[in-house]
């Protein structure tokens, strides 16, 4: 059972490729995306006419050249699909010193940071049934991503956004946003019931299958703030 636990941004990155339909019935493009499982923040991704573990390899060497990852720190979480286990990706990742994680088989389960993304990429009321093309798709995917990584208020890092936890910012944005309840509850205390409202706290760890506390090395059926 693959068990991964992150303390900080660029410590494990999951990825998975999902399929977009395209204008006529069987034409599909495929989305790339690789996201840090701490943040929540979408380091890379693309759009392609095929599943291609070139392709992975092009979008990983530029996450890693543009974040400026140190390649003894990183993990890479994946389910067991054929771009995922290929030997190309396998070969770069281990020239960049990175390591390989899988999800064990038919267990979807396992690489729920992923799974979770595009569940709100699709459940948007704004997603198309169809794309009309790959610019169409990139066009459309473009202002998400940006969106997503920047102005979300992402509920399992207290209400950040993906960008300020992975760029250090968070605690910042905390100090500001604590200044501003602090301000309310002075004007108006009657309005939180007496108590002094407080903003959320970054969780310390997040973890695929995460450990029961009760009992040492068994898992959790799901994971905490995926």
């Amino acid at each position: 059972m693959p068990r991964r636990c992150a303390n900080g941004p660029n410590q494990v990155w999951s990825w998975d490729i999902t399929k977009l339909k395209g204008p006529v019935p069987g034409m599909l493009y495929f989305l790339y995306v690789v996201i840090d499982i701490f943040s929540r923040y979408v380091v890379g991704w693309m759009v392609a006419d095929r599943e291609s573990a070139k392709l992975a390899v092009v979008l990983f060497e530029e996450a890693c050249a543009r974040l400026g990852v140190d390649v003894m720190s990183l993990i890479v979480h994946a389910d067991r699909g054929s771009s995922m286990r290929s030997r190309p990706l396998g070969e770069k990742l281990a020239e960049l010193g990175h390591l390989r994680s899988f999800s064990r088989p038919r267990v979807s389960n396992d690489n729920p940071y992923s799974e979770a993304h595009f569940k709100t990429l699709k459940y948007r009321p704004d997603f198309p049934d169809q794309f009309g093309s790959q610019p169409h798709a990139r066009a459309h995917l473009d202002p998400y991503f940006h969106w997503y990584n920047h102005d979300h208020r992402h509920s399992g890092i207290a209400l950040r956004t993906p960008a300020d936890v992975h760029f250090g910012r968070a605690e910042k944005v905390f100090a500001a946003r604590q200044l501003v309840l602090d301000a309310a509850f002075a004007a108006h205390p009657e309005r939180f019931s007496g108590r002094r409202p407080l903003t959320g706290k970054l969780p310390s760890q997040v973890w695929i299958n995460k450990p029961n506390s009760a009992v040492a090395m068994q898992t959790t059926d799901s994971i905490e703030n995926a």
